[in-house]
């Protein structure tokens, strides 16, 4: 008997590590999906109090986004994340779909071009919305979100849309704090509405993207809204742009913006909290492109145009507060939000999903592979240049470089600028300072506003004619920065010997993923119909 009793006791021992991993793997199979909330600025570059450097000042100095730097310190903050492309519509065709740009079709370009009877290879690409959605996710969008061919989500608006015009409504309402209060209201209605629509227990995924902090704003509204000083940013803003009170106070106004959008992403993060999601909500915050209206920002492949910010707070994580120093794009964002659903991510997407980097234990360098991004662009505004023709560029970013090539060096990169000299100074800068919407003399890849006013108005001044030369005037067909030395990138090597190894390296592994993804730019396709509209 006691012989018996022996044996079954090694037995059960023997079998009990066996039990435990099939209970570990049911419990595994049945977790609960994570809701997933992707905050989306538009034209939210790399800003926000979490990203100041003690060591480096900056603008990020003068601005206070609580809500962002609690979820950055509750999750993982990646230092080296980086738009595909600059420009609004093609990022977020990046984003939906996990592809580099130039695989989109008509949504390479803002304002696509001529693709009547044409087939467009971009609508063939899986978007991981409507994957999401065949998996049991219910979907939602409020505001500029992302294309209905690869996010079907219903549009929640029923509240109205004011969010995105946040200045001009609450310096038109009876006070700031009623202003404020307004929108809160909208933000929550809205989101509650897309709540009130899913079944019980169906997760959700559900993107905010207000217009914020995209232009137009009200003018001074950075200080009278938000407190920010402009003479606060003196001596610390980017060495491309000058240092004068024009450029502070439109710099001011905009980062007012971003803690709108902060304020907006509170709203939604108490609201999870309030109804039990947050926990297991995967949170994710990014922008589409980097700052507008500022030379060298929205629509150039510089840090200050691609640079991007990119936070992750979710309760699977086990190890927060990291920040990690992978070069990542927003094109892998596709993949993590599908693999975090439990889904294998189709084999038509370029990024790689970042549930390693999330996972893991470790801060700064996590996946030693992930050692450079490839951004591109080719076309912002259709009318920026004769014929609509786009300035192409692509680039690599890596820890100490950038090398950036602009295949038609000869066409000038913000756009055509000839009815300059047709242009009354004081009137257009007082046209522009007023934030009407639309510039019909010149430069249109980039934004109007007083900053672009100021240096436009100013091009001839040998004060400031090297920031026009910077940010209007004509670019050799490559670029190399040494970021190490030269973190503005403003010191062009490419013809340096000393880094001739260098950029011949960069290049060819710059070439090597456009030809392995089939870039149309490599056959000049992208100067062509259907890309551009027929003359």
């Amino acid at each position: 008997m006691n012989i018996f009793i022996k044996t079954i006791t090694n037995l059960v021992l023997c079998l009990c590590p066996f039990f435990f991993q099939v209970e570990a793997i049911a419990k595994e199979n049945t977790r609960e999906k994570p809701n997933i909330i992707l905050f989306f600025g538009d034209d939210w570059g790399y800003y926000a109090s979490c990203f100041a450097d003690p060591d480096k000042p900056s603008v990020n100095d003068c601005v206070s986004t609580p809500t962002i730097d609690q979820l950055a310190s509750e999750g993982v903050d990646f230092n080296n994340a980086f738009m595909n492309v600059p420009s609004c519509t093609p990022s977020r065709a990046t984003v939906a779909t996990g592809c580099y740009f130039w695989r989109t079709g008509r949504t390479a370009n803002l304002k696509g071009g001529s693709w009547k009877g044409v087939e467009d290879p971009g609508q063939k690409l899986p978007g991981f919305g409507k994957l999401l959605q065949d998996n049991g996710y219910r979907l939602g969008r409020t505001y500029k979100t992302l294309s209905s061919n690869w996010f079907p989500g219903k549009i929640y608006h029923s509240a109205g849309k004011d969010f995105s015009s946040y200045s001009q409504t609450v310096e038109a309402a009876e006070t700031i704090e009623k202003g404020h209060e307004q929108l809160k209201q909208e933000v929550l209605v809205n989101f509650r509405e897309f709540l009130g629509d899913r079944n019980e227990g169906q997760p959700f995924c559900y993107i905010w993207g207000p217009w914020n902090p995209h232009r137009p704003w009200n003018k001074g509204s950075g200080k009278r809204i938000w407190g920010i000083n402009p003479d606060d940013l003196k001596g610390k803003m980017p060495k491309h742009l000058p240092d004068v009170a024009e450029v502070r106070e439109d710099f001011a106004d905009y980062l007012g913006e971003v803690q709108a959008f902060d304020r907006g992403v509170h709203y939604l993060v108490e609201e999870l909290k309030r109804i039990g999601e947050y926990e297991n909500t995967l949170i994710v915050l990014s922008g589409d492109n980097g700052i507008p209206g500022f030379t060298r920002g929205k629509g150039n492949l510089y840090d200050f145009g691609v640079h991007a910010p990119l936070i992750v707070r979710w309760g699977g994580i086990e190890f927060p507060n990291r920040k990690v120093d992978d070069f990542v794009s927003l094109i892998d964002l596709a993949p993590t939000f599908l693999e975090a659903a439990g889904m294998t991510p189709p084999t038509s997407m370029d990024g790689k999903s970042l549930m390693p980097q999330l996972m893991s234990n470790k801060t700064g360098r996590v996946d030693q592979s992930r050692d450079y991004v490839i951004v591109g662009r080719e076309r912002h505004a259709p009318e920026a240049r004769e014929g609509n023709l786009p300035y192409p560029s692509r680039a690599i970013h890596t820890k100490d470089f950038i090398y950036i090539q602009n295949f038609k060096s000869h066409r000038l990169p913000m756009g055509d600028g000839e009815m300059l000299n047709d242009v009354n100074p004081m009137a257009d800068y007082e046209f522009l300072e007023n934030y009407k919407y639309v510039i019909e003399f010149a430069h249109q890849d980039i934004d109007p506003g007083p900053s672009k006013a100021f240096i436009v108005t100013n091009r001839n001044n040998p004060m400031y004619s090297k920031y026009y030369d910077l940010g209007f005037g004509e670019r050799p067909k490559e670029e190399l920065y040494d970021i190490r030395k030269d973190p503005d990138q403003l010191n062009n090597l490419s013809e340096n010997v000393e880094y001739a190894k260098i950029r011949a390296q960069l290049s060819a592994q710059l070439m090597e993923v456009l030809r392995n993804t089939n870039d149309p730019r490599l056959k000049d396709e992208f100067d062509f119909p259907p890309y551009v509209e027929k003359q």
